[in-house]
């Protein structure tokens, strides 16, 4: 199939266009300059010519997913998200400068750097989990870093929900991160299956190549990758600065039966935690929910496919504003609050005062004088 043509960038407000940053399967991706506040922004948009349900159900529910889970600090942030003049629909999302797409198939990334990836990611997928999500496409491209280096997970155009999923559900993968049983199209994405997906990750990281991938020429089709994922035989990474530790936590994490694997991605991320230790390096944080934290109370509607236009606020305005009593600590409140004053209204208030110096200062000089000449 060939490759399609990236789109033009939309006319934005408040965004001013500077260059494209890629093109994928289903959407273009666009560096802006926003206006105020100013910094440079990430746009996601789908192509004017895309008429497919799925395909504007899956940006609709990116969008969502991303809105309910972006403030997790390994999750790329979005900004906003709406329909371009020209009927487009865009996501406003953080601009990452850097990913680990390439990276790790041309440098041998440090094996303490590699393991406090594999932790922020699973924080990342546990947070979701707990939110009721699945990504479904955890790879090293899907790994962005942050203008202060940090990394965070991004594309979650094909995530679902963990309650349940629908007939016609579209089902996506990539295939040398793909667990068995989601490579032979058993399940869209389990937890399970997410935790498969991670250990692949960070073993690609470690090893340079994908898991079941081969050096030779001719041996990486998507059928011969699909056979050796089936086995899942774990073949040790090839690097004799990886511990054993950690040689078998990914083995586990990448058991072909799944509930030989970790339960859940926070074990997982206890596991990385556990040989980080072992090597004397402070464990990386593992940043999830409380366990009191809930979704929304609306939950993300996976089946929405409508393009969503602008839509005004309304405010209910009182006719009379009341003011509660101040009391306790909010009696005190207005003592704390920080005042401002213009250089213009500090000039006023000073003037009279130095008026009234300048006055006293005159007239105790002329009294002086008169001391002087001897008149008083």
């Amino acid at each position: 199939m060939a490759a399609r043509l990236p789109s033009a960038p939309p006319i934005l407000p408040g965004l001013a266009y500077i260059r494209p940053l890629g093109s994928g399967g289903f959407a273009d991706v666009f560096l802006y300059e926003q206006d105020m506040p100013r910094r440079d922004v990430a746009v996601k948009v789908l192509p004017s010519d895309v008429r497919e349900a799925d395909l504007r159900r899956m940006f609709n529910a990116e969008a969502d997913v991303l809105a309910r889970l972006s403030a997790h600090p390994s999750i790329v942030t979005v900004y906003q998200s709406g329909i371009s003049a020209d009927g487009r629909p865009f996501i406003v999302m953080e601009f990452c400068p850097g990913s680990l797409s390439q990276r790790y198939r041309v440098e041998r990334m440090p094996v303490t750097e590699v393991l406090s990836i594999g932790v922020r990611m699973a924080s990342a997928l546990e947070s979701a989990h707990r939110a009721g999500l699945v990504h479904r496409d955890v790879k090293p491209s899907n790994i962005l870093v942050t203008t202060f280096g940090t990394p965070v997970l991004a594309d979650f155009g094909i995530s679902s929900s963990l309650i349940g999923t629908q007939a016609d559900e579209v089902l996506a993968m990539s295939i040398p991160w793909s667990a068995p049983e989601v490579v032979a199209e058993e399940t869209a994405g389990t937890i399970s299956s997410e935790v498969w997906s991670l250990g692949a990750t960070v073993y690609s990281l470690l090893a340079g190549r994908s898991p079941f991938e081969r050096r030779e020429r001719g041996q990486n089709s998507k059928d011969l990758l699909r056979r050796r994922i089936a086995r899942a035989s774990y073949t040790p990474i090839p690097r004799t600065d990886v511990p054993d530790a950690l040689q078998d936590v990914l083995a586990r994490s990448m058991s072909r039966i799944p509930a030989q694997r970790y339960a859940s991605a926070r074990e997982f991320a206890e596991a990385l935690q556990s040989v980080q230790e072992s090597l004397g390096v402070s464990p990386t944080p593992l940043e999830v929910p409380a366990s009191e934290w809930a979704p929304g109370a609306n939950p993300i509607d996976f089946a929405d496919s409508a393009l969503r236009g602008p839509a005004r606020s309304r405010i209910e305005r009182e006719v009379r504003r009341k003011t509660a009593p101040r009391t306790g600590v909010a009696s005190l409140a207005r003592d704390e609050d920080t005042e401002f004053t213009s250089p213009e209204r500090a000039r006023q208030r000073m003037l009279p005062w130095a008026v009234a110096v300048a006055a006293l200062v005159g007239a105790v000089g002329v009294v002086a004088s008169l001391l002087i000449a001897g008149v008083i």
